[in-house]
């Protein structure tokens, strides 16, 4: 036992300097707004007008009340290692309170950052033109600053207007990445994190904001029991319950005709579903098995850190130098007009039906295990496409240099074998993403029409 106990120390220490890097895929605006763009309930989904949250929080106070509290008896009951709300943060009715009072009410009833925008705000997606003299600024949408390589571009929504159901859909799915989840944690540089209880961050640096939301992000399921026993904090994520949150909220929004909102939750409920399709997000170390973490730590515990600290850097690079080569690509694809594989990809619905039936386990038994269990493909692939310097050279930190912005020109000198190990990932995860995102809205019920 004594044995055991150093072996898992080993692995737990490997873990503590594991990469957390925040985000999974680059714009999930542009990826969901070509996954429904030809999906009829969506694309042809009537308008919708457009409203603050306000008013919606005020409408539906009471209801939105009682399905907190079924939510926070729910995760109670369903999500492991969930730490309960405390009762002093149960959402109450109060029909007295101005509405600045009862939208920070709400966000601590859920859990998330109080300052989070919720703006009316669109992004910048194929057909849908908006008057230049509406572009909004980045920090009116999110809490973070603006990433150094982002493309991001939005728009300001008025109440009163009407847009198309797709628009709001697709603009939302990237909202959990502008703050919603920031700060949440005890040792959090914030007021609320200390007021929430969920503990100390599992992984990564306080410090960061943008650590902070990664284990709102990932979902480590799959991994050896060796893993769990070495670091139970692993076991510490949580978006089960931010999907079930905005899925509730929803199908409350949708039923009693906020449609506005009932897409809106929609897309942001989609996107922890979209992430938890990134092989990066459900695995610690893709590609890298047990007994090599074990190897590496058993080494740097007698003073070379070397293969520890190269295996750190190999796995935060590949993930990000996947990342932005995604990201390439789909605004290369999407200004060509969208006829390339892995748009066709995220569009093939044929896939949607050989899963099982969406339900509480969804997120946890079907798309983390596929996507785990993809993970090692995909660092293969990476290994066989990508320049050997952005992911085999642990002296170049991709994020920190500020990577690459010509993936898709050095992946094409490769060789075509190499070419087609990299695309295949691509389009297969595109598949998933797609199928996993059509699931969800038919689960929501946002493909059909309010009251049906």
């Amino acid at each position: 036992m004594t044995r055991l106990r150093r072996v898992l120390a080993l692995v737990a220490t490997l873990l503590i300097g594991a990469p957390a890097t925040a985000h999974a895929w680059s714009n999930h605006g542009l990826l969901t707004y070509w996954t429904f763009k030809d999906t009829a309930e969506v694309a042809s989904a009537p308008d919708v007008q457009v409203e603050p949250l306000d008013t919606f929080l005020r409408d539906q106070e009471q209801a939105i009340a009682n399905l907190l509290d079924a939510q926070e008896l729910w995760a109670r009951m369903n999500v492991p290692t969930y730490p309960p709300r405390p009762d002093d943060l149960a959402f109450k009715a109060d029909a007295s309170r101005d509405d600045a009072a009862r939208r920070k009410a709400f966000a601590e009833a859920l859990r998330i950052a109080p300052n989070t925008r919720f703006a009316l705000f669109t992004q910048n997606l194929p057909g849908f033109a908006r008057n230049s003299a509406t572009t909004m600024p980045f920090a009116e949408v999110s809490t973070l600053r603006e990433p150094a390589f982002s493309m991001m571009r939005f728009f300001r929504l008025e109440p009163g207007e009407t847009v198309p159901a797709l628009l709001v859909l697709a603009s939302s799915s990237d909202e959990p990445d502008f703050g919603v989840d920031i700060n949440c944690w005890e040792d959090s540089p914030s007021e609320w994190g200390k007021r929430y209880k969920f503990g100390k961050l599992p992984f990564g640096n306080p410090a960061l904001d943008f650590a902070t939301q990664a284990p709102f992000h990932m979902g480590f399921y799959h991994q050896s029991w060796l893993i769990y026993r070495a670091a139970p904090f692993v076991a510490r994520t949580y978006p089960t319950l931010r999907a079930h949150q905005f899925i509730g909220l929803a199908r409350l929004a949708f039923r009693t005709g906020h449609a506005y909102w009932g897409w809106r939750f929609a897309g942001i409920a989609m996107h922890y579903v979209q992430d938890l399709t990134q092989p990066y997000h459900a695995s610690i170390l893709p590609g890298v098995s047990t007994l090599r973490m074990i190897a590496a730590n058993t080494v740097a515990m007698i003073g070379w850190k070397g293969p520890k600290d190269s295996m750190v850097v190999l796995a935060s690079n590949r993930h990000l130098a996947f990342e932005r080569y995604e990201a390439l690509l789909i605004y290369r694809d999407t200004a060509a007009g969208g006829k390339a594989p892995m748009i066709a990809a995220l569009q093939d619905s044929s896939r949607d039906k050989t899963y099982p039936a969406w339900s509480d386990l969804y997120l946890r038994d079907v798309v983390t295990q596929e996507s785990f269990d993809f993970g090692e493909t995909l660092s293969a692939a990476l290994l066989s496409a990508f320049p050997p310097k952005y992911v085999s050279d642990p002296s170049y930190d991709f994020g920190a240099s500020g990577g690459s912005g010509a993936l898709i020109a050095e992946v094409a000198e490769r060789t075509p074998q190499q070419r087609a190990a990299i695309e295949g990932a691509v389009v297969e995860l595109m598949g998933h993403f797609g199928a996993h995102s059509r699931n969800m809205a038919r689960a929501v019920g946002a493909t059909r029409p309010p009251n049906q």
